[in-house]
């Protein structure tokens, strides 16, 4: 029996799930192979990408699970809705990557040494919110397209700098593109970044359970129960951080404005064995907070 591996047809996707498929194969003790999936969306100019192109491959992936073609999808998790299917089980959720954001500058540049006016590509309302907020002189420029393409403006002098996940760059082998990664105290990033999950029909999930990782599902699912409850009462860009720290599960989200003028973070943590479901009574607490200092003024 062999195993088919979904995966979206760009280069970042298949070298993660390379890196998945080469753990499934010695669990599984099976060959496993990998499916490239495509969408309209590969292979267009960044100018020409659809601005919901996330859901888009995740769409497809889906698409390609349920109609048969693959067993089994590999995810960035932070694209990944946070509403389950009842057809489809994220059976694992492997060993978390980098979850900072990095800064990759011309010159050797930091946020701080960047001159002001400098053009800065972003790729989401986060970012963009969280540099407006430490350097408001700064000039975001929203990017598209895949990792190679942002890095090329600032080489070709386009931009200045570009932010991007620092987890990306580490496995596409760009890691010395960075000038800077930011402090997840500082700079949180999207709920779940960094993160890998399969998903397979339910039923199946025998197939990949075990690359699951159990500290990653725990941390990545208090995430975003956040970001799934914070969207009840606002949009405002959402950072959010969790960790576990001698078996303290620690939740820390802090909300923007959209123009990074205002924010509002709030901090809980509890023993997860002290709870029948630490994600969701941390997520309760944490936007309770947010919505009692005001939360949904900011978008």
């Amino acid at each position: 029996m062999s195993i088919r591996v979904g995966s979206r047809d760009s280069a970042l996707a298949l070298a993660q799930t390379q890196s998945i498929v080469e753990r499934l194969a010695r669990k599984a003790g099976t060959s496993v192979e990998i499916v490239p999936v495509h969408t309209e969306s590969d292979g267009l100019a960044p100018e020409l990408a659809p601005l919901d192109s996330t859901g888009v491959f995740v769409s497809a992936l889906r698409t390609a699970l349920t109609e048969g073609e693959c067993d089994v999808v590999v995810h960035s998790l932070s694209d990944v809705p946070t509403t389950e299917r009842p057809d489809l089980s994220l059976a694992a959720i492997v060993k978390r990557g980098d979850a900072r954001d990095s800064l990759c500058a011309r010159d050797g540049l930091t946020l701080e040494t960047l001159d002001a006016g400098a053009r800065v590509g972003v790729g989401s309302p986060l970012a963009r919110a969280q540099l407006r907020s430490k350097r408001a002189e700064l000039e975001p420029v929203d990017v598209l397209g895949d990792l190679d393409s942002r890095l090329a403006r600032v080489e070709n002098g386009e931009l200045d700098a570009v932010i991007v996940g620092a987890a990306a760059l580490t496995r596409l082998g760009r890691g010395d593109a960075a000038t800077e990664s930011f402090s997840l105290s500082e700079w949180p990033t999207k709920a779940a970044q960094g993160a890998l999950a399969l998903e397979v029909r339910r039923g199946d999930e025998k197939l990949v359970s075990a690359l699951d990782h159990r500290a990653t599902r725990l941390t990545t699912t208090a995430e975003r129960a956040v970001l799934e409850r914070l969207r009840d009462v606002c949009a405002a860009p959402l950072g959010v951080t969790a960790e576990l720290d001698n078996g303290l599960l620690f939740v820390s989200a802090r909300a923007y404005s959209s123009d990074g003028s205002r924010e509002l973070t709030s901090s809980h943590a509890l023993y997860p064995d002290d709870s029948k479901n630490p994600a969701a009574e941390l997520a309760a607490r944490i936007v309770d907070e947010l919505v009692g200092a005001g939360v949904a003024e900011l978008g």
